[in-house]
């Protein structure tokens, strides 16, 4: 199936769920194919707890992102003063 962009734009969950029954669906511009909807060959799988705690150890916040609990209710209470 073919569907040009407005079309799709206005007939979105539709056009997602014929892909997901396995039915290609074309979108094009202009009359020209740009893109292709199409089921996932596999479905996503949320990450276990343990794999997210293993990302964080990986990848530690740089030295001037790291700010302490007091520090950052103290920037929230800066904040909600600049807002009155």
């Amino acid at each position: 199936m073919q569907a040009n962009i407005l079309d799709a734009k206005n007939r979105l969950s539709e056009l997602v769920k014929r892909a997901q029954a396995g039915e290609e669906v074309v979108i094009s511009n202009r009359g020209v194919p740009v893109a292709r909807l199409e089921p996932l060959r596999s479905p996503p799988t949320a990450a276990a707890p343990q794999d997210i705690l293993v990302w964080l150890r990986r990848h530690p916040l740089p030295a001037h992102a790291r700010r302490s609990p007091e520090e950052i209710d103290a920037d929230i209470l800066r904040g909600r003063e600049e807002w009155d």
